[in-house]
């Protein structure tokens, strides 16, 4: 966080001044382990080993807050009999077909109930699981689940999750993870300690703990933590997500990403009916997804307007459908294949940032044409001219046809708009100067880009014509550039009601078509006509909370699921963490912040039978956005690979599962193709070709794929050149010297980079053997004053499922000393490499071995050494 993070970091050693206990885990050394009062150093790739081990020395010493998780989550509820775990399939979950390397979560769901996928998650037939809405998955309506109160039976969840991570000891920590035990057991007591009804803790992690083949299931086991020590709903707790540039929070929130819409609304599948069958699917009985229709038809209306009509469905066949997976590195694989022509890259760089960047050049030659917007030539635009593939061969330039078009954009400080970040804080920042030249916003191009084209297709008949021709596109402009408003797009996303103004948020949002709303999750940033978001009131003229200062969604709420900071009759858990609680004498919720979830709602209220959306919850359950109102320490639905975190190898690893026969996510995306080949894992012939791991990060004199930072000269004077971080016990072993030239080397690409030996990532002693790991920052391309080779040309392209993100943060490579070849002599070295690992899987008469090795569960998923 110190790295990368380092404004949010202030924060930080602001509250270990007034003695927090601040406490880093990471494989490496860093700034942030320099400040912190621990550093836990563990192997790349084994969080949930680690974060397991927490959970496990919380239940087998019964330091949960019990009120809370017997009130607050879904651990009393039992479970279906015939949910099998991984500790009776070796690492699978019930339900697990080996041929789609898919799940069906059938047997995972509670007991004499349906658990159908809804606005969290719908599983379409598309050969991937589509995850859509902010959270987990649909309880049909009905008779509430069986529970348990005393958490004794032994299908219910409690026991359930004891179960599942007893086996997750400190020892076992400790030879999967290389982390000591005491240090495991500190970390767990330090956690135990400062949580309860008194005090609490908070996870904060960045988008590395995402960028892997489990990532989703890292922040479930934080989740399971935090919900066991009543961390979440209340101050100073919660998991913070770390953002790393301007409004990513806002990208996901907004969207873009394929399979959202505003407001983590699901994108209609093709095989999606009328809106009526949509709606059906997507509302959820219970909580505040029972008003999709709401908030889908006020979007409806806010895209299409007086178009939009009750009898047209308000245009609801106007939006596209899903067909399958569109995600960032199949739509890149589709450019290889010819079936992708064009593509748009405003502000993104995947010939240095994405993994197997040199894949990604290699697309992008093969399209008819190329925009990319930014602020410089990065690599994604001269590569046609440049690439590292231009040297060895493999791509001429007078060979690519694609057209590429460079546009200059704006930054920041060159136009008004809003940043939304790790806290769902909606921030506005303003023009301070005119973008110079041809520089433009975002919204200049995408508005006029509109704006011409409907213009061209005005007088068409063509009925694919009319959603384009439809669209509201009226937003006011000014200057001689004519720059659309960037307010008027926020007063959009705010909603508008049926007098004409802006509504107060989206309780106001109506399913007739009389309210229009562009993204229901940031109605009421515009309420009262004033752009909320703008507000900068200093903190000593307001509350501790600073709900004056710019606006946070939903409804300016500062901590989500707040009732959970007061017990069930609606008391402060403590006086001295109070923050939202019961008025008897007002019949309302008051404290510090906006109560989230209605107001009037008292803490006994038990909701009749034909109750629905937030009426059919409790008055004592707080996660308003669950379909039973609890946080779910079991995930009955919504989850691509499992109900439950467990470790999995990442997928190339040179080490075995310790934990489980199952050596990697059964349900990971791969694909392996040429220009994609894979590094044999552990258990396989041929891995010790690969026997180091290595693991990618951010600098903080760097930024992103170094577009904005490499061409600077006081920053590329202070990190001048691409290298990699060694131990000195790996710089013996393999003949480096600091400061000198090594080569890395991976089944893809091999790079160069200045060997930097540092006592900050040291090895470490796990499953029997040494652990060497290697730090590669990530920041380096070929263009710019400071210039390298990508560390990104090394990753392989695998996914996590739910999210379909790649695994950045842990790979298997070999290092030796020196320079890179040039040349066509590169890429032969690496195929070298490849056929010496094919060569050691070889059986006596020259076969392929490897064929006799037994797969199970997924690809590349051989039965792995046992613990």
């Amino acid at each position: 966080m110190a790295e990368a993070h380092p404004v949010g970091f202030q924060w930080v050693m602001e509250a270990k001044a007034r003695g927090a206990q601040v406490i880093h885990v990471d494989p490496r050394f860093t700034r942030t382990s320099a400040l912190a009062n621990l550093h836990v150093p563990l192997r790349a790739g084994t969080d949930i080993a680690f974060l397991g081990g927490i959970v496990n020395y919380i239940l087998e010493h019964g330091h949960e807050f019990r009120d809370y998780v017997a009130n607050y989550t879904n651990a009393p509820v039992i479970i279906d009999e015939r949910f099998a775990d991984t500790e009776d399939l070796d690492g699978l979950f019930s339900g697990f077909d080996p041929e789609s390397n898919e799940y069906d979560p059938a047997t995972w769901t509670y007991q004499d109930m349906e658990v159908a996928s809804g606005a969290g998650s719908r599983e379409g037939k598309l050969g991937i699981a589509e995850h859509h809405g902010m959270l987990g998955g649909r309880l049909e309506h009905g008779n509430p689940p069986h529970t348990d109160p005393s958490l004794e039976h032994p299908r219910c969840v409690f026991q359930i999750l004891r179960r599942h991570f007893r086996r997750y000891t400190p020892e076992m920590v400790a030879k999967v993870c290389g982390t000591p035990p005491s240090l495991l057991v500190e970390v767990a007591e330090s956690l135990v300690a400062n949580s309860g009804r008194e005090r609490t803790s908070a996870f904060v992690y960045s988008v590395g703990w995402t960028q892997h083949t489990v990532g989703v299931q890292y922040i479930r086991t934080a989740a399971i933590i935090q919900l066991l020590l009543g961390n979440i709903g209340r101050p100073g707790g919660g998991i913070l997500a770390l953002r790393g540039h301007a409004t990513i929070q806002g990208s996901t929130d907004v969207p873009t990403l394929y399979n959202l819409l505003p407001g983590y609304l699901p994108m209609p599948k093709a095989s999606d009916g009328d809106l009526a069958g949509y709606l059906e699917e997507a509302k959820l009985p219970a909580g505040f997804w029972g008003y999709v229709d709401n908030y889908l038809i006020s979007l409806l209306k806010a895209w299409w307007g007086d178009v939009a009509t009750q009898e047209n469905d308000f245009c609801f066949d106007y939006l596209p459908r899903l067909t399958g997976d569109h995600s960032s590195y199949p739509t890149m694989l589709g450019m290889l294949d010819g079936k992708v022509k064009g593509f748009f890259l405003p502000g993104q760089n995947p010939a240095v940032g994405s993994s197997n960047s040199a894949l990604h050049r290699k697309a992008m030659a093969n399209l008819d044409w190329l925009v990319v917007r930014d602020m410089a030539e990065i690599e994604s635009a001269s590569f046609w001219k440049d690439a590292p593939e231009i040297e060895t061969g493999e791509l001429v330039t007078e060979r690519i046809r694609t057209e590429v078009f460079l546009l200059p954009a704006a930054s920041h400080v060159e136009k008004d708009g809003s940043f939304t970040n790790t806290q769902r804080l909606v921030q506005w920042h303003h023009k301070a100067v005119e973008p110079p030249g041809d520089c433009r916003s975002e919204l200049w191009f995408y508005y006029h880009l509109g704006r011409i084209i409907r213009e061209k297709l005005a007088g068409s008949t063509d009925p694919k014509d009319r959603p384009v021709l439809d669209l509201v596109w009226d937003y006011p402009t000014e200057g001689e550039i004519q720059e659309p408003s960037a307010e008027a797009v926020l007063r959009e996303c705010n909603g508008v009601g049926p007098d004409g103004r802006a509504v107060s948020g989206y309780l106001d949002l109506k399913a007739d078509g009389s309210t229009s709303c562009g993204c229901w999750i940031y109605s009421g940033c515009y309420a009262d006509e004033v752009n909320q978001t703008a507000r900068r009131k200093p903190h000593w003229e307001q509350s501790w909370v600073a709900p004056e200062w710019a606006w946070a969604w939903p409804y300016n709420r500062r901590i989500l699921y707040n009732r959970a900071s007061a017990d069930p009759e609606g008391k402060p858990w403590s006086e001295r963490k109070r923050y939202v609680w019961w008025d008897e004498e007002a019949g309302k919720w008051t404290g510090h912040d906006n109560p989230d979830f209605v107001a009037t709602m008292r803490p006994d209220y038990d909701p009749p039978e034909d109750a629905q959306a937030e009426k059919a919850l409790s008055g004592t359950t707080p996660f308003i956005m669950q379909a039973d109102g609890t946080g779910w320490l079991y995930v009955p639905n919504g989850l691509a690979d499992g109900p439950l975190p467990a470790h999995y190898e990442p997928h190339e690893s040179p080490f075995p599962n310790l934990l489980y026969g199952q050596q990697a996510n059964p349900t990971r995306q791969v694909f392996d193709r040429p220009g994609n080949r894979y590094s044999p894992a552990h258990g396989q012939p041929g891995a010790e070709a690969y026997p180091y791991v290595f693991t990618t990060y951010r600098l903080t004199e760097h930024h992103t794929a170094g577009g904005m930072s490499r061409g600077l000269p006081y920053l590329a004077e202070l990190q001048p050149e691409m290298f990699c971080e060694v131990s000195p016990e790996l710089a013996a072993e393999r003949g480096l010297e600091h400061g000198g030239w090594a080569t890395i080397v991976t089944a893809r690409a091999a790079i160069e980079a200045r060997v930097l030996v540092t006592a900050r990532i040291r090895p470490l002693e796990a499953g029997g053997r040494t652990v060497h790991q290697i730090g590669l920052p990530w920041h380096w391309g070929t263009n710019g004053l400071s210039r390298g080779d990508a560390a990104n040309d090394l990753l392989g392209i695998v996914l996590d499922r739910n999210v379909h993100i790649q695994e950045s943060k842990a790979g298997a490579c070999d290092i030796r000393p020196g320079r890179r070849p040039r040349g066509p002599e590169l890429p032969r070295m690496v195929e070298d490499y490849r056929r010496r690992a094919e060569r050691a899987g070889a059986g006596p008469d020259g076969s392929d071995g490897r064929a006799a090795e037994p797969q199970r569960g997924g690809p590349g998923g051989g039965k792995g050494e046992r613990a």
